[in-house]
């Protein structure tokens, strides 16, 4: 058991990049503080079990001693009663000790995982553009689980294994010194082989860790719906199952030599302590003999040994335990001390009631720089760009009234999607102001805007789950028939009635189950159960072909009936009875009007317009027309 422990705490090791800092210190102790009654029982514990611990032996010593000293069979039976009772006493607080261990490191894990779950939702998109998902789950997971083991196995270790060490010590130099100091004699030949086959093996299990990781992101990304295809098409699947086997059969070496180093580490510490063990029985049953010491005693103190390496070895390894638990709690700091680029303002008020009017004032704006949303470590770069972002849009102005349609067309990457996002507050404006119904979109509530707006965008993004569930993310109190209405109106109600499940269907990763059109009318659906004022399309029909845009069009008429809506669209017969067109190139608005007063004028609509026409062929519109509202 003793080479187990002992063995368990050199694996764990772990060589931290950089000390911890005080700031660290302190931060942990205001997450440990709500715990703090918890925390001062499971130390009265741990000091009672290994006050526990150190009696066992002794008592088994008097048993040894009543039997040579012929004190009579009540004497032993009296002893063996009260091990029997000591042991079920020590099984007793090793329970409660585990409870208040597990509830402690949980209760952490759950602190931390929310802590860090609510703070990167409120992370600005463009932390999650350049953020690797895989790296950011990593830190909800393996560094929360590794900073919880701060709680629930250094502080009980630490604690219980001092207490058993200095009482295990004491009671030893006081049965025979000579005895103690000669079983220490033999301590580093014990602790030195766990610190360098503890370095080999924690090598050993970095760099299996890492071929599991390189092996978990490959398939992660060619098992997914669009990487499996993209594979399938342009992929060699024999070079990739090669280049997977290659890494497994790396792991299972690995395994291997972690094994073998293993047994011979158990071995050779079972070895040390045997010795140890017989060097006690050779000079204590000498100083016996001798009359210098009583049977007992030998037996107490052979007992006593093999309950002094385990927390020797413990505490050797504690400062590297304790340090790499901080380091895990550095990482997880590091997400929480990311400040979000948009945040709500105190006193943040809702939009006005009624109708709401959309106003862009002089709008310039560029994308972030990578210093300001984001972590190196998360990008797995070595240092983060920081040079600033060149401005996407300029000086745009523009107005939708209520009820009323404003299109905006252009050529891919003028800057027609930006114009959607700083809508919602995707991103915030550098400088003029995104306004609602007069107020800046800076001084209004998240959970206001989300309810005044519904943002349909180009790829109809769905959870893997149910129908159901994806259509309750609009509005999770909405009854059945309220779900059914949506479907209705969007021209979906037919399809689900027809699936094995109806709304109870699951949809796939991203919604890869369905077509691309009932995709797309799955998010109008959606957007229909929300009931915004207003209503925001990003290419919503960019990729479908004439039939599903045709069905998907018709839903949309039902989306924008009585809404303010800005429409963004590439084909421009799609937006032919918008009320107001803009044109959007290089980020400026340089055309505005009606579809024929653009034609009439011979400009840049004319000129897109007559360029997609051509593409489209004779006898075809390229789509049918958003109709307007107004």
């Amino acid at each position: 058991m003793t080479a187990w422990v002992a063995l368990y705490s050199a694996q764990r090791r772990r060589d931290p990049t950089r000390p911890p800092t005080r700031d660290t210190f302190r931060r942990v102790l205001s997450f440990a503080r709500p715990h703090r009654a918890r925390i001062a029982t499971f130390v009265v514990v741990g000091v009672v079990q290994a006050v526990l611990t150190v009696t066992t032996p002794l008592l088994a010593g008097r048993v040894v001693d009543a039997i040579t000293d012929r004190d009579g069979v009540a004497t032993v039976v009296r002893l063996a009663v009260l091990i029997a009772v000591i042991a079920v006493a020590e099984a007793g607080f090793s329970l409660l000790g585990r409870y208040l261990s597990a509830s402690l490191g949980e209760d952490l894990i759950l602190g931390l995982r929310t802590a860090v779950y609510d703070h990167v939702q409120r992370m600005p998109v463009a932390f999650f553009t350049r953020t690797r998902t895989g790296a950011l789950v990593s830190r909800l997971n393996n560094d929360v689980i590794g900073a919880q083991r701060a709680f629930s196995d250094t502080l009980s270790g630490v604690v219980s294994n001092s207490v058993t060490l200095l009482l295990t010590l004491g009671v030893m130099l006081a049965l025979s010194w000579q005895v103690t100091v000669l079983s220490l004699v033999l301590l580093p030949v014990f602790l030195l082989p766990a610190r360098m086959i503890g370095r080999r093996l924690a090598a050993l299990s970095r760099e299996a860790a890492d071929h599991n990781a390189a092996m978990t992101d490959r398939t992660t990304e060619r098992f997914s719906a669009p990487g499996a295809t993209l594979v399938k098409l342009l992929g060699r699947p024999d070079r990739e199952s090669a280049e997977y086997a290659r890494r497994a059969r790396r792991v299972r070496d690995i395994g291997v030599r972690t094994a073998m180093v293993q047994w011979l580490f158990i071995t050779a510490l079972v070895l040390v302590s045997s010795l140890a063990l017989a060097l006690v029985y050779g000079l204590g049953g000498y100083l016996a003999l001798r009359g210098g010491l009583e049977a007992g005693s030998v037996v107490a103190l052979a007992l006593l040994l093999t309950r002094l390496y385990a927390p020797l070895t413990a505490l050797a390894n504690a400062r590297v335990d304790i340090m790499s638990a901080l380091v895990s709690f550095e990482r997880v700091f590091e997400v929480l001390d990311l400040v979000p680029l948009v945040r709500e303002r105190e006193g943040a008020r809702a939009v006005p009631p009624g109708p709401v009017t959309v106003e862009f004032d002089d709008v310039t704006f560029a994308y972030p720089s990578a210093d300001k949303v984001s972590l190196a470590s998360l990008e797995d770069v070595a240092t983060l760009d920081t040079r600033g972002g060149v401005d996407v849009l300029h000086d745009v102005t523009f107005r939708a009234d209520p009820g009323r349609v404003v299109a905006v067309v252009g050529s891919s990457g003028a800057g027609k999607s930006t114009i959607a996002s700083l809508l919602p507050r995707l991103y915030d404006v550098d400088s003029g102001a995104v306004r609602l119904s007069g107020v800046d979109v800076r001084d209004l509530a998240f959970a206001s805007i989300r309810e005044t707006l519904g943002l349909v965008t180009q790829d109809g993004h769905l959870f893997h789950e149910s129908l159901r569930a994806n259509l309750l993310l609009a509005a999770p109190d909405a009854s059945e028939a309220e779900l059914w209405d949506a479907l209705r109106r969007a021209r979906l109600a037919d399809l689900v009635r027809g699936l094995p499940d109806g709304l109870d269907t699951v949809v796939g990763e991203r919604g890869y189950r369905l077509s691309g059109g009932e995709r797309q009318r799955l998010t109008i659906a959606r957007l229909l159960l929300a009931h915004p004022r207003v209503v925001v399309l990003d290419e919503a029909t960019a990729h479908l072909d004439s039939t599903s845009e045709a069905a998907v069009q018709e839903a949309l008429t039902e989306a924008l009936q009585g809404r303010t809506a800005i429409v963004i669209a590439h084909r421009l017969s799609t937006v032919r009875d918008a009320d107001t067109i803009l044109v959007v190139e290089g980020g400026r608005i340089v055309e505005r009007g009606r579809h024929e007063e653009l034609l009439s004028a011979g400009g840049r609509y004319a000129e897109l317009y007559r360029t997609q026409f051509a593409e489209a062929g004779p006898g075809r519109n390229g789509g049918a027309a958003v109709v307007g509202a107004g």
